[in-house]
């Protein structure tokens, strides 16, 4: 492959990735793999540079930012940081300094493995929080990060500041609460910086809440103003006024201190309670940074320098295929077991068959084995001087749970089993139905849900609602007794209680989740009305594409037994319709700031009631824009268009409520 094919192709595999680290908080690679290409990409840009490309990650900070929650530009650029992955590499960066006539002395910082977090404060109260988001734009997430308790929501000055800093989740609590999803039937957090990001993004302030993560405040925009000259007295100025700063903070006058501050903490890391991936450095003198100056994307005066990841080596046994709820045929690798990082490791994802195959893993090699963001379990490559086994790796041809052969689509790696009597999705889908994401039938794990089909208890999602008929058998079950049987039965009959559009999610429809269930129950009050629509009804409606809308004809179409059957038993869901005049009709509306009375939630349904529409970002297209407390750039860009501004009192009237 020529250079220009190969940066072309390593820019579009970067930006997927970015785009699953950075939105989705739901990473495919791991962060070393990352930095790998990424540090292949460079190379090549620095060999080839009239191949550069506009959108390579090289040429921009971060990702970009989610359309739900509201934007904020940020005064100063959040950079990111350039890094180093050995102590030549750090050496080089010191002897850059140098050349240009600097003598620097350095403050040294573990890396909190965590979601950059911008924090401002009027006359010392907390206003406003935001994300990084892409450095020049962030996401406004000023209630959930009040819910933070290390965050001071008051600050012991009285002054105007900006402070930035990390947001993580400790360890202890990143495990406690895999274990309650686990329980649940949830799918696990992947990593502690991950179920970090997501929690922030929640649109409801008490999920983030429940999910007890924690700060570190590592900076201040424009310290100078407050007769701060350097790095060091920063962080001790934001002890001073309220803020946690990680404590193992150092000031180093040589660089040979900075490298044995690295090899202590390469192995000291592990016994703390949070995840730290590496240690940032900093020229410690501002004025000095100033000079030093700073590229594009990151300043020329810090670097991060990243921890190797522990890796060690053991035999795989054997690729076993478990299938998920959509019929995806996932291969796992069974290893010799081994211990990473403090725990014993006996399994480790192998993603797919593209994944396989790319690093040519078969049965019976010995294998480097490493955990993905320090949690993890992923092989990595193997060790081929040991290679015994001269059979390549062929993936199955058969699902593992029904053995009807398995189909793989062109634009997808994974491979799906379409058998819709398949045992393995039949259970996937229960535990999915009575897990959190579904109908949120607490006592009802992946484990219960296993024994009882196992036991021959359940075997579809309408026998959960037929185990109250079995009361007595079931608490004869060892483990499960006449109290836990009760409180299982009683949050099984409670579920009844959901609302259409959560039942309808339950269901586990292929490309039907929460948000797509919500917009079909805007437009249809009943599984009776929603299974008569057809593929281009279902097109026609908003954020409803022609996949999404087939897999839900079809799995009507297959399934009226089973709704019959949830109906009868009294899963009949429906939403009231309400007679709306289209007052609004044709209007396209821009929700900013803190309105007086109502959330943002509630006014864009009550918009879309009188027949309007939202949007998350200002154009000359809008035709109001509801401004409340706070209002930030998109006030200031809707007075640039001279569009009409209202409040939620003016909105109120023009419905006439």
């Amino acid at each position: 492959m020529n250079p220009k094919e190969k940066i072309r192709e390593l820019v579009e595999k970067l930006n997927r990735y970015s785009y699953e680290y950075y939105v989705q908080d739901n990473p495919s690679i791991s962060d070393q793999e990352y930095d790998r290409l990424y540090r292949e990409l460079e190379l090549l840009e620095q060999e080839y540079p009239e191949y550069i490309l506009k959108n390579s990650p090289t040429q921009r900070v971060g990702d970009v930012v989610l359309d739900h929650l509201e934007k904020v530009t940020h005064d100063k650029p959040m950079l990111s940081l350039a890094n180093a992955f050995s102590e030549s590499e750090l050496k080089d960066f010191h002897e850059r300094i140098q050349r240009a006539g600097f003598n620097p002395e350095y403050t040294a910082e573990l890396k909190i493995d965590g979601i950059s977090l911008s924090l401002k404060y009027r006359n010392g109260i907390l206003i406003q929080g935001a994300t990084r988001g892409n450095g020049e734009v962030g996401e406004n997430i000023t209630a959930n990060v009040k819910t933070i308790k290390t965050v001071p929501k008051f600050i012991k000055k009285n002054i105007d500041i900006e402070v930035r800093g990390e947001v993580y989740m400790r360890r202890d609590v990143f495990e406690c609460h895999n274990k309650e999803r686990t329980k649940n039937g949830e799918e696990p957090f992947k990593n502690p910086r991950n179920a970090a990001g997501g929690s922030l993004r929640q649109l409801d302030p008490k999920i983030t809440a429940a999910r007890e993560l924690d700060f570190f405040a590592f900076s201040i925009v424009d310290p100078e103003t407050y007769g701060i000259m350097n790095q060091f007295d920063a962080l001790k100025f934001m002890e001073q006024l309220g803020f946690e700063v990680n404590p193992h903070y150092q000031h180093f006058k040589k660089i040979d201190e900075v490298l044995a501050y690295l090899d202590y903490w390469k192995d000291e890391r592990h016994n703390l309670n949070y995840e730290t991936d590496g240690v940032v450095i900093k020229v410690n003198d501002f004025k000095m940074q100033e000079e030093i100056g700073y590229t594009v994307k990151s300043p020329k005066w810090a670097i991060a320098y990243k921890f190797p990841a522990q890796e060690v080596e053991t035999k795989l046994l054997d690729i076993v295929y478990t299938v998920g709820r959509t019929g995806t045929i996932n291969p796992n690798a069974v290893l010799e077991p081994v211990m990473i990082g403090g725990s014993l490791v006996q399994r480790a994802t192998l993603n797919n068959e593209d994944f396989i195959k790319e690093r040519d893993i078969r049965i019976g090699d010995y294998v480097i084995v490493r955990k993905a963001g320090e949690i993890i379990p992923e092989v990595v490559s193997v060790n081929f001087e040991k290679r015994t086994n001269s059979e390549p790796f062929k993936m199955i041809e058969n699902c593992p749970a029904c053995g009807e052969k398995i189909y793989k689509n062109d634009n997808e790696a994974a491979y799906y089993c379409q058998n819709p009597d398949c045992e393995g999705i039949r259970l996937a889908g229960i535990i999915y139905f009575a897990s959190s994401a579904g109908m949120d039938i607490e006592g009802l794990g992946e484990k219960v849900v296993e024994d009882l089909k196992r036991r021959g208890f359940i075997n579809s999602i309408a026998d959960i609602y037929r185990l109250k008929d079995k009361k007595d058998e079931l608490v004869q079950i060892e483990g499960m007794g006449e109290k836990s049987v009760s409180n299982l039965l009683s949050a099984i009959e409670k579920s009844k209680e959901n609302n259409f559009s959560q039942v309808l999610a339950a269901l586990g429809i292929r490309l039907v989740g929460g948000k797509v269930a919500k917009t079909l129950s805007k437009h249809y009050s009943s599984f009776s009305e929603l299974m008569e629509a057809s593929i281009e009804e279902l097109t026609s409606i908003k954020d409803i594409g022609l996949q999404t809308a087939t897999n839900i004809v079809n799995y009507f179409k297959n399934n009226k037994n089973l709704i019959e059957e949830l109906k009868n038993l009294g899963i009949n869901p429906t939403v009231e319709k309400v007679e709306t005049q289209n007052i609004l009709s044709g209007k396209t509306f821009v929700l900013t700031g803190k309105l007086p009375t109502l959330t943002r939630e509630e006014a864009t349904l009550l918009i879309e009631k009188y027949g309007g529409n939202t949007s998350s970002s200002v154009s000359k297209k809008t035709d109001y824009v509801l401004a409340g407390e706070d209002a930030g750039s998109k006030l200031r860009k809707a007075q640039e268009l001279n569009l009409k501004i209202i409040s939620e009192e003016d909105l109120k009237n023009l419905i006439g409520e």
